[in-house]
């Protein structure tokens, strides 16, 4: 098969392999079945094993902004290095994270976070059309109306650091609507709110998803549709030779693919760093874990000056925070936990902080410019999809979409110019 309107003609690629089935790879996976390709999802663990599954769950584009910001710059050192800090640095880093670390500060700028912020705003634009589309077509995961999205805070002067922040996003061209509020009319809205909040932001259009459940339910699609999905595969190397691109497993290796896309979360470095990828993609590890309410919130609930981002999942709430510079597969830390339930305590009413489930941490993979790596390597049959930091959910679909037109067509659609994952 080829496409015409090229010198050359592009050969459509009949079998691919993903390596990750977080949202990334999987979404990937589908859009390439929608163009006829078959498909096989290699993962490590399983389904969702990565960082689709605890995190906070939320679809909001309006707030898909990259990491390295001003603020960032303002913790300084003795806070980062705390372990109640929601931004922790562990005092023995590596010199791979001490590199990047030095990269993300460089990019801390205003100057640069509006280009960045620029760079986004398209993919941001088309990311909720995207799981549109997968439920028009047959994939049953649902997502949710934000009947009500609150970001809270303590003080009038707290809240002023968002409002400036909508303001430099509206100034990139990204739309979000919102309106302040007072913390009276928040706990109108949100009863689940302390006498503790005095300001609040209350944005609308927002969605907000079950991630673990859903990104299942659309591996459940993937297979469906006659894909295949392999765990417990941990793929050591990818071998680019002229009849096919070949991985190497722990147990063995495979047939040849036309085409391998790695979506691998924090893990990317590893395999791509051969095929010309250069960017460091970095854990920044986010935690976890479910309580009862006497009333749950109706939407999502956020806390920014203590980075906390609380979802409602059936008849408990998820509780999710921090970024933490480590490995990922470092264990999960039950002092970050700790920071994350004593900075919430007094921000929820009738929350039930000691009876908690589900404690998880999961390694968000983090690029020093807060840019995604989307599209082909040094080698045409070899392509990223990674380093969305927080948005992976958020736009782990309209990443498959995209990466799956330029695998199938040979062109790359202007969206994912800036993502160039050789830049």
């Amino acid at each position: 098969m080829t496409t015409a309107g090229s010198a050359v003609p592009h050969i459509v690629p009949d079998r691919v392999a993903v390596v990750g089935a977080g949202m990334v790879g999987l979404a990937t996976a589908w859009f390439l079945q929608e163009a006829g390709v078959e498909v096989t999802v290699l993962d490590r663990e399983g389904v969702a094993a990565g960082a689709s599954w605890g995190n906070a769950g939320w679809l909001t584009p309006g707030l898909a902004t990259p990491l390295p910001e001003p603020a960032v710059l303002k913790y300084g050192v003795r806070a980062v290095l705390s372990p109640a800090s929601p931004v922790y640095v562990p005092p023995t880093a590596s010199p791979r994270l001490l590199k990047f670390l030095t990269r993300f500060a460089r990019n801390s700028t205003a100057g640069r976070w509006k280009t960045a912020m620029e760079s986004l705003v398209p993919i941001n634009r088309q990311a909720l059309d995207a799981f549109d589309f997968l439920a028009k077509a047959g994939v049953e995961a649902q997502t949710y109306e934000a009947k009500s999205f609150l970001a809270a805070y303590r003080t009038v002067e707290e809240r002023s650091v968002l409002l400036e922040e909508i303001e430099h996003i509206h100034a990139a061209g990204q739309g979000i609507e919102f309106e302040a509020i007072s913390g009276d009319d928040a706990r109108a809205i949100e009863p689940s709110l302390s006498d503790e909040i005095g300001a609040a932001i209350r944005l609308h259009g927002q969605r907000f998803i079950n991630p673990g459940a859903y990104v299942q339910l659309l591996a459940d699609s993937v297979i469906a549709r006659g894909g295949q999905i392999i765990n417990g595969v941990v793929v050591k190397d990818i071998v680019d030779e002229i009849r096919g691109v070949r991985l190497i497993t722990g147990d063995g290796e495979t047939d040849p693919f036309d085409a391998v896309v790695m979506a691998t979360g924090a893990w990317l470095g590893d395999l791509a760093r051969q095929y010309g990828v250069k960017t460091v993609v970095q854990a920044g590890r986010g935690y976890s874990f479910s309580v009862p309410m006497a009333h749950v919130p109706a939407g999502p609930v956020y806390f920014p000056a203590q980075r906390i981002a609380c979802t409602p999942l059936g008849d408990r709430l998820r509780v999710a925070g921090m970024m933490e510079f480590r490995k990922p597969e470092a264990k999960l830390d039950p002092r970050r936990i700790n920071a994350i339930v004593e900075a919430a305590r007094p921000l929820l009413r009738d929350a039930d902080l000691d009876a908690r489930t589900f404690e998880w941490v999961g390694p968000r993979p983090c690029t020093p410019d807060g840019l995604p790596l989307i599209g082909a390597t040094a080698s045409p049959r070899v392509f990223a999809a990674g380093g969305h930091g927080m948005w992976g959910i958020t736009l782990g679909p309209i990443t498959g979409q995209l990466l799956a037109e330029t695998i199938t067509t040979g062109r790359a659609p202007e969206e994912l110019r800036p993502f160039n994952p050789l830049r």
